[in-house]
């Protein structure tokens, strides 16, 4: 069985995308769409794409497809999303969802009435040291959780802009909210605390915080905070979860888990790609029905999406939010 593939937007992730599909077996990535003709026939002809649009209406019409990829960032998202419903075509939607929770809201609403298979992209789910940590972590008794997303400020126009981007929680602090949810459960209460310190005196147009810090109360008790910030210059960074148990510290980050307890030491290094698996995952279910490898579809993903907006909110007015 052929699956015929189309993909909307010729960014990063389009790129790594359309690379791990074209090495699948079945899979023909028929069509892309830019946000112009030129972008779309310059991908297009890179990756030996058949045909390329400049309008996602004019590429369903023209194409048969089995699914979509929307690889946009998070203030393109919703039209999209919507004609696929409308159409009945799968999709795999990058994340975050996109920069608050109504019009996520309206997708989801409309995908409870239309249901289709869906993936979003949160591929540390599909990365072994996380599944091992959630393992560790249900049979441990947890304290509490710290986890840090430090960097600098992406060179794109649009991440730099609050209106456009979310700000940095929502746009990539988002996997550790995600990670969190999918080891630990379900949040109740999130209060945020943002600021803009260094970002807005170096660039113009600067409007997203530069630096935040969240607590998150989960439903089980467990309390942790996130911080983050993108201040940092060029090749400095960290990205991490450190959860502290009465058995000691699992310390996870993108390419290890280590387990620190009394008197040992040990680690497990990463041994998968995840957006191999994630990919591997979404293309089993268009093929076979079974949804079963997917590990965040769109229903799920909308609950991280809600915590990130609720964070947003809390930073805004001071107080904490409560989850509905």
């Amino acid at each position: 069985m052929m699956l015929h593939i189309g993909i909307i937007g010729t960014g990063g992730f389009s790129k790594m995308h359309v690379k791990i599909l074209s090495e699948m077996e079945d899979v023909q990535i028929q069509a892309v769409c830019g946000t112009s003709k030129a972008k779309a026939e310059e991908f297009a002809s890179a990756y030996s794409i058949p045909s390329s649009y400049e309008r996602v209406s004019e590429m369903l019409d023209a194409e048969h497809l089995d699914a979509v990829y929307i690889l946009v960032p998070p203030m393109s998202h919703g039209e999209f999303e919507l004609q696929l419903i409308e159409r009945g075509i799968p999709f795999f939607v990058e994340k975050p969802l996109g920069v608050n929770v109504e019009q996520p809201y309206q997708i989801l609403t409309e995908l409870r009435k239309k249901p289709l298979i869906t993936s979003v992209g949160y591929h540390f789910r599909y990365t072994d040291t996380v599944s091992q940590m959630k393992q560790l972590l249900s049979q441990q008794h947890i304290g509490m959780i710290t986890g840090n997303w430090m960097g600098n400020m992406p060179q794109v126009a649009w991440w730099r802009d609050q209106e456009r981007s979310g700000g940095q929680f929502i746009e990539q602090s988002t996997h550790l909210v995600d990670i969190l949810r999918f080891c630990v459960g379900e949040i109740d209460e999130v209060y945020a605390l943002y600021g803009n310190q260094v970002m807005h005196k170096q660039f113009d147009g600067v409007t997203a915080a530069d630096v935040g810090t969240v607590t998150l109360k989960f439903r089980s008790g467990v309390i942790a905070n996130i911080s983050n910030t993108c201040v940092l210059p060029d090749g400095l960074g960290k990205v991490g979860i450190t959860c502290y148990t009465q058995e000691g510290m699992l310390e996870w980050d993108t390419e290890r888990l280590k387990l620190i307890e009394a008197h040992a030491t040990s680690e497990i290094k990463k041994m998968v790609n995840p957006y191999l698996v994630e990919n591997e995952a979404f293309i089993h279910a268009l093929k076979t029905g079974d949804t079963v490898h997917i590990l965040s579809d769109y229903e799920d993903a909308f609950k991280t999406q809600q915590v990130t907006v609720a964070a947003l909110k809390s930073a805004k007015s001071g107080l904490p939010v409560r989850m509905v």
